[in-house]
């Protein structure tokens, strides 16, 4: 029964998160709680314990992935929906390491997220097309290269997206400047990136998320 489906809904736009319970109440659903910003929604979630919630990922306070990432070390049984306008490669590989139980986006129809909240009660995590099509084409070519890469190599790029010079991370490690060149030589033909001048800075920015 949809009515026995406890939901919790944070968005920080007060317009949106109205329209959002309203329509969801259209649907006969139980919205138990709701919250403007990640703090509350942490706050409210710990106390209500709702089946399954609605967060918007860019909030005040606590984004959604940082909600849920605390909710979980917490251990709660809240199965967790993001609802973001975001498709880019970062925050669908963030969704993917929380483990989430669906990603919708925002400009869908509202039939893909009672979809959604339909297959997560069964058991079932439920995900965006889009959230699909970049796991298999963006995200999962970076994982890969990943692999390629050794311990050391994975902290240097960390140091690079920090826009430190190839004298500061020797320093820092270490090490001569001259091996953190050579370090940067190997980790361009490792990713298959070409060699241009700033080309592995602007890669590492791009994909920090995939280093870490």
């Amino acid at each position: 029964m949809i009515d026995s489906i406890t939901l919790f809904v944070a968005d920080d736009h007060p317009l949106l998160l109205k329209g959002l319970v309203d329509q969801l109440k259209e649907y006969n659903y139980n919205v138990i709680g709701t919250a403007e910003n990640g703090a509350i929604a942490l706050n409210k979630i710990m106390e209500l314990q709702p089946q399954i919630a609605i967060l918007d990922e860019e909030m005040p306070m606590l984004t959604g992935f940082e909600v849920i990432k605390k909710c979980k070390e917490q251990l709660v049984d809240t199965k967790f929906i993001i609802l973001t306008s975001h498709k880019e490669k970062a925050f669908i590989y963030k969704a993917q390491k929380l483990n989430i139980s669906g990603y919708i986006i925002k400009d869908e129809p509202f039939l893909e997220l009672h979809n959604c909240i339909q297959s997560i009660s069964k058991g079932v995590p439920y995900f965006s097309a889009v959230f699909n099509t970049v796991l298999e084409n963006e995200v999962a070519p970076q994982l890969q290269k990943m692999k390629l890469l050794t311990p050391s190599e994975r902290t240097i790029v960390r140091f690079i997206a920090q826009d430190k010079s190839s004298k500061d991370i020797a320093a820092l490690l270490s090490l001569s400047a001259r091996t953190i060149e050579k370090h940067r030589s190997n980790i361009i033909t490792k990713l298959g990136l070409a060699k241009e001048k700033d080309i592995l800075t602007s890669w590492a920015k791009e994909n920090i998320e995939f280093v870490n």
